[in-house]
């Protein structure tokens, strides 16, 4: 296993990580996400830390803190082996309490999870949406306070946009609170927004990507093509109205390039997708989740190994779409290369 500095931190990740989103599933979306229970968790993390995967993802929200507790369950005893990684911030209720990022939120999110994982700290705490409500200064200071206290040791953001993040690392910078460390992006070869403006930012601001998602909500297992139906079992029958959209005329040209990669290479298509995703500027860990031990075993197959110059490009070259204004080639590539230089060629 690889590991790498999570961002501009002294933190060191996994390039795979393991999301526990499956843990407990219940409702619309998680449900149709998996349903394991502790005992098949406790043989999932087996297997991720025999690899060396050491960085476990959750959240408050995923299947109403089941997630959580079924995680820390499962690494009771084994604690102190592995990182754990949760987020707050979406609702957990309908009070008016029980969503957003504020003081009170916070600090009652971090001490409902310390309980359900079982742990007296949490590595690795995001907040799971940008809370528009709530003044920047309040987050931080919060957060601060939370990593003064040793309940916390880093924090990141997810799902949140260029000019949010920046508004609070210049916060941070102004009064000398902890600075956002991770962004946990949605980025797949069928979902490259990430890379247009995020990706320079993290670049240049020192926050690792730790990816969801990275298999396209699903998309890229290898079983959708053109001229074949959903399989039966997938979970896109369910959860697909809850993800970004893909085009299918995309999805088939970028799958069809991920066939011809994995004949040459002998790996599978979601293998050959994952390790594009490890190779790109700004990713410290891609997550990866598995309902059970033979998406898991498969998923690690993803490194060891590395795709050709050649290969890269042409699963770039599949995968392109024109980006808006004014990441659009002409200013950020053919008008101004000079001034900006693109971190993805």
């Amino acid at each position: 296993m690889e590991y790498r500095s999570l961002g501009r931190s002294g933190l060191k990740v996994p390039v795979l990580s393991f999301g526990a989103g499956t843990f407990g599933g219940s409702g619309p979306l998680f449900g149709a996400w998996g349903n394991t229970d502790v005992a098949q968790a406790c043989r999932l993390v087996d297997i991720c830390l025999e690899a060396g995967i050491t960085l476990f993802d959750t959240a408050d929200v995923y299947s109403g803190g089941a997630s959580e507790e079924i995680l820390g369950a499962a690494l009771q005893g084994r604690r102190d082996r592995a990182l754990i990684s949760t987020k707050t911030g979406l609702p957990m209720g309908d009070g008016p309490n029980e969503s957003g990022t504020s003081r009170l939120r916070l600090i009652r999110a971090v001490e409902d999870a310390l309980r359900r994982l079982g742990t007296d700290y949490i590595d690795l705490l995001q907040l799971h949406a940008f809370d528009a409500a709530t003044p920047v200064e309040e987050v931080l200071s919060t957060l601060d306070g939370l990593v003064r206290s040793g309940k916390v040791r880093y924090v990141g953001v997810s799902n949140f946009s260029g000019w949010q993040i920046m508004k609070a690392l210049a916060a941070a910078d102004r009064h000398g609170w902890p600075r956002y460390v991770a962004n946990q992006v949605y980025y797949a070869l069928v979902g490259r927004d990430y890379e247009w403006d995020l990706m320079p930012l993290g670049a240049d601001q020192g926050l690792g990507a730790l990816v969801w998602s990275p298999l396209g909500w699903g998309r890229l297992t290898g079983k959708i093509r053109r001229g074949s139906e959903l399989p039966k079992g997938s979970r896109l029958h369910e959860t697909a109205r809850f993800g970004p959209p893909v085009d299918d005329e995309h999805l088939y040209r970028v799958v069809a390039a991920l066939d011809r990669v994995a004949a040459e290479t002998g790996r599978t298509v979601p293998q050959v997708a994952l390790n594009w995703l490890i190779q790109r500027p700004t990713v410290s860990s891609v997550i990866i989740g598995a309902r059970d031990e033979a998406q898991l075993r498969d998923n690690l197959g993803a490194i060891g190994w590395t795709l050709t110059a050649e290969q890269s490009a042409a699963l770039d070259a599949a995968s392109a779409v024109t980006a808006p204004y004014p990441h659009c080639p002409y200013y950020r590539q053919e008008g101004f290369a000079r001034l900006n230089p693109p971190l993805v060629a």
